[in-house]
């Protein structure tokens, strides 16, 4: 059988792991001869079994019900290296974020606070998942500036869909931790002051009794 050459991004039946079947044109990526995804419009078709599928749908759910937000782009075309990056930065931000068939991510999101992201799911998309909305927005938002073959898809948070530019107002917005960081350093501001202000005291005592000391020698 002769494959047709694709370009794109195969993924293992982990829907993590990107792979090359024959033929289809990438490098530098893990080659499985006997697992071929076909792209159907932009699509992988993987042959997960069904114990695969509910493992999936289980992980990802459990992401979905503490999430504040999701945001879905296309990756059409983006070298494997790309995502791997990506996938790294995610990982690092706190931020859950895979590639996911489609299919699986309508169930997922079906009677759930994000059930009308499944009118976006179409080509292939990954997901960006967070308890934090604004990292889960700034991390795909910050990597598509650089990579034009990554496109913000849609977006929503818990029964509000996003537009484009509410995206882009969210990801530049200081984050969760960031916030956390600068309220702290409000609040400890007086602290600090009647910290040092304490420790001022026993030296300006010690000062006071070196000088008393000083004026009865004098006497």
């Amino acid at each position: 059988m002769v494959y047709p050459k694709k370009t794109g991004v195969g993924l293992s039946p982990d829907l993590r792991t990107p792979v090359c079947g024959v033929g289809m044109g990438l490098r530098g990526c893990t080659r499985h001869q006997n697992s071929m995804p076909n792209i159907t419009d932009g699509e992988c078709i993987l042959s997960l079994n069904l114990e695969e599928k509910k493992a999936v749908v289980a992980e990802v759910s459990a992401q979905v019900e503490k999430a504040k937000a999701i945001i879905v782009a296309e990756y059409r075309g983006l070298e494997v290296g790309r995502m791997t990056q990506l996938h790294t930065k995610a990982r690092q931000s706190g931020v859950y974020f895979r590639v996911l068939k489609n299919s699986l991510a309508r169930r997922i999101v079906a009677d759930t606070p994000f059930a009308e992201l499944s009118k976006h799911l179409v080509g292939p998309l990954a997901y960006s998942i967070g308890s934090d909305p604004v990292a889960a927005a700034k991390v795909l938002h910050e990597f598509a500036k650089g990579n034009d073959k990554f496109v913000i898809k849609a977006g929503a948070m818990a029964n509000l869909m996003l537009s484009h530019k509410d995206i882009a107002d969210l990801a530049t917005m200081p984050g969760r931790d960031e916030l956390f960081s600068k309220l702290l350093g409000t609040m400890q501001a007086p602290i600090v002051k009647f910290i040092r202000t304490l420790s001022e005291v026993p030296t300006k005592f010690t000062r006071g009794l070196v000088s008393v000391r000083d004026q009865k020698q004098v006497i």
